[in-house]
């Protein structure tokens, strides 16, 4: 809507300095901008020029939510207990979770997404296919008791967030409104002038199948991903594969017994016996559910712990400590090889594949053995993608070397099928007159996460440079000082608006004009116009914010050039 908002009479305190405990980018500006403040650890105030931006990223998702027929409500962010316990996700999201009574005792959570409540409400609403398919959204603050609060707005403990859910009765429905996201997904992203990569991801807690992230590359972000040079290949680290490549076991000799005194860990074994560490295999020890697990990794390679519980979720994996080899013969420490662990179960990534030979622990103080061979001297229970990937992988399409990036997790799709339907027992009465359980898909975007997205892809030294679609104002309308600039500066400003333009302008009195362009370069507006020297002739100096070019132009050109 066009307006001109006056700086001498907006709420706004612009810093010269980075706040002290900021580390990213986007910390940074937004605070010294005077778009955010802090009020606690992972807890901010929006304020005015903030607002704006955060609701014009609140418009465009509107905008193409609604154009793919999805309708917007708003269910409540305190929630009852019994629906999280119906999924068992009361317990699974852990420490996380909000959790709080009222006063007569029950028992609430402060949502952090809402399949449940959704569920329930097209339970209740939704009782003949001819009710579906639907889609609902709503944007809304949500909760979660983040460990460690940290990058602004990038990871607070509340957020602003679309969740939206589909609710089809049949597998290709879920995959039409599965299609239909992804595609306002990228409109939305390209509109906001987000940089963005679509990644395969895993599910988590959240259930399903099919699942995919958009990214935001930026050096604050905290999700890795890969990608390939060679083809569109790009994953989240996490959801990376390894195809198995089985070997001629019968080409390796009998497994030899070797004398390795004081060779606990893989480095003193590799330099003991003069052999790349790639040659060795590690069993790392884990807990799962209180069980001891071996996993079995080429040498040279770490255990992504991440990886390995989301595969096994939603069971509790822990590292074994020196306590839990008390009483047991079957495990030495630092000397644990999978040939005759028969008490323990035996997990290995795929590049232990068939037929591979190995230096391994020989179950042994001291002793190592050589020639050990998987699927001949050991058998692996069940092989599972958790190795940390590292640059150079190659890619499961095509073979090339994987690239690794960081980013900025903006949005999530999955196809959650029917885990929550089941739950619910959410069914609806189908043609043939029977019921028909219904499949979901749950889709989130990360609306106050997009704006500290913006301001890292979309800054340079001097601040911040917004992307017109969601930038506080067209226009940042500067006054150099005297009487006639200001006078000149808000008659611009006027006739800046009658062309439909939202016009920020500084218009503060005994404020230098050092200091209005240095903060006009902070704020960001894409087009910043100054009334300086030739005001008394009319004529005005536009400037870019983003390239930095520079023009004079009349009054009336510069309207012109702007309103266009």
């Amino acid at each position: 809507m066009a307006q001109v908002q006056r700086m001498s009479r907006l709420m706004v305190k612009t810093l010269r300095d980075d706040p002290a405990d900021a580390e990213t980018l986007s910390h940074k500006l937004l605070v010294r901008a005077g778009y955010v403040r802090r009020n606690a650890a992972g807890i901010w105030s929006w304020l005015p020029l903030g607002m704006k931006v955060l609701e014009n990223v609140s418009r465009v998702v509107r905008e193409e939510m609604d154009a793919i027929g999805a309708q917007e409500v708003l269910l409540p962010a305190l929630l009852p207990k019994e629906p999280y316990e119906a999924t068992g996700r009361w317990e699974e999201y852990g420490a996380e979770l909000f959790r709080l009574k009222d006063r007569k005792g029950a028992d609430y959570l402060l949502g952090p997404t809402h399949e449940e409540i959704f569920t329930q409400l097209v339970k209740d609403q939704c009782t003949s296919y001819k009710d579906l398919p639907v889609i609902l959204y709503q944007i809304q603050t949500k909760y979660r008791d983040e460990a460690r609060p940290r990058s602004g707005i990038l990871r607070g403990r509340e957020f602003q967030m679309k969740d939206s859910y589909s609710f089809d009765t049949t597998d290709e429905g879920l995959a039409e409104s599965y299609a239909l996201h992804r595609q306002a997904y990228i409109k939305i992203f390209d509109r906001l002038g987000l940089r963005h990569k679509i990644v395969s991801a895993v599910s988590g807690a959240m259930g399903g199948s099919a699942s995919e992230e958009f990214l935001a590359p930026a050096a604050a972000g905290e999700d890795t991903f890969v990608y390939c040079g060679n083809c569109d290949y790009a994953a989240n680290t996490e959801a990376v594969t390894f195809q198995q490549q089985p070997e001629d076991g019968t080409a390796h000799g009998p497994v030899e017994e070797l004398d390795t005194p004081d060779t606990p860990t893989i480095e003193t074994l590799a330099a003991h016996l003069d052999v790349p560490a790639s040659r060795t295999l590690k069993n790392l020890l884990v807990k799962v559910d209180g069980e001891i697990v071996a996993v079995g990794v080429p040498g040279d390679r770490e255990v992504d712990l991440g990886k390995l519980e989301d595969h096994l979720a939603p069971a509790t994996v822990e590292l074994v400590t020196a306590e839990d080899f008390e009483g047991r013969g079957d495990l030495v420490r630092g000397y644990v090889g999978p040939q005759g662990l028969d008490k323990v179960r035996y997990i290995a990534d795929p590049r232990v594949s068939p037929g591979t030979a190995w230096i391994t622990g020989a179950n042994k103080p001291g002793k190592h053995a050589r020639n050990v061979v998987a699927g001949r001297d050991f058998e692996v229970e069940q092989y599972l993608d958790v190795v940390v990937v590292e640059e150079g992988d190659p890619c499961p399409n095509c073979g090339s070397d994987l690239k690794i990036d960081r980013a900025i997790e903006i949005g999530h799709i999955f196809q959650l099928g029917r885990k929550y339907a089941d739950a619910f027992q959410l069914d609806v009465l189908g043609q043939n007159g029977k019921p028909v359980r219904v499949t979901m898909g749950s889709y989130g975007i990360g609306v106050s996460r997009a704006v500290a997205a913006l301001a890292e892809q979309h800054a340079d030294e001097q601040g911040l440079c917004w992307p017109r679609e969601i930038a506080p104002a067209d226009v940042h309308v500067v006054a150099a000082g005297k009487a006639l600039q200001t006078e000149l500066a808000l008659d611009v400003s006027e006739k800046l608006k009658a062309a439909g333009l939202r016009v920020l302008v500084d218009d503060r009195a005994g404020v230098s004009p050092g200091v209005k362009f240095t903060d006009a370069e902070l704020i960001g507006v894409p087009k910043i116009l100054v009334a300086g020297r030739r005001s008394g002739e009319g004529v005005v100096e536009l400037k870019d914010r983003r390239t930095g070019e520079r023009e004079e132009l009349t009054v009336d050109e510069a309207i012109a050039r702007l309103s266009a």
